[in-house]
């Protein structure tokens, strides 16, 4: 009534499956956290040339160190911006930064990295509270 398959099946896996390297998903979230608190130091760097306020600096610093260490220990690349920047801006620049620092929170529980967890926590309570007052 029905003719047999003679072809192997789509879902059968590849006679060379093992000739690419795979990564477990803890690598997975490293690549992720790193890539989103990368993002958010790129935007602290940006807000830190128009605010000159030390807790950014430090801020800074903080975020470089945790990329760091979730890159096997390869410093971050840098933003140096020089353009001028006015108020608005500013205050979306905190909203980016309060979103990517969300991010990196949601990550950072997932893979229970309380340190991490707690830099982005603390990204985005500043970042809440210095957006508001730029765009009051």
């Amino acid at each position: 009534m029905y003719e047999p398959i003679r072809t192997k099946s789509v879902h059968t896996m590849a006679a060379g499956h093992d000739t690419f390297p795979h990564r477990s998903r803890e690598e997975e979230l490293d690549i992720q956290l790193a890539g989103h608190l990368s993002a958010l130091l790129a935007v602290t760097d940006e807000i830190r040339q128009a605010a000159g306020d030390p807790e950014l600096d430090r801020a800074a610093e903080e975020l470089a160190t945790q990329v760091a260490r979730l890159r096997g220990g390869r410093p971050p690349v840098r933003s140096a911006v020089a353009a001028a920047i006015h108020e608005p801006h500013v205050a979306a620049l905190h909203q980016r930064a309060h979103a990517l620092a969300g991010r990196a929170l949601v990550v950072a529980a997932s893979r229970a990295d309380t340190a991490a967890a707690i830099l982005a926590a603390q990204r985005m309570e500043y970042h809440a509270g210095a957006g508001h007052l730029v765009s009051a």
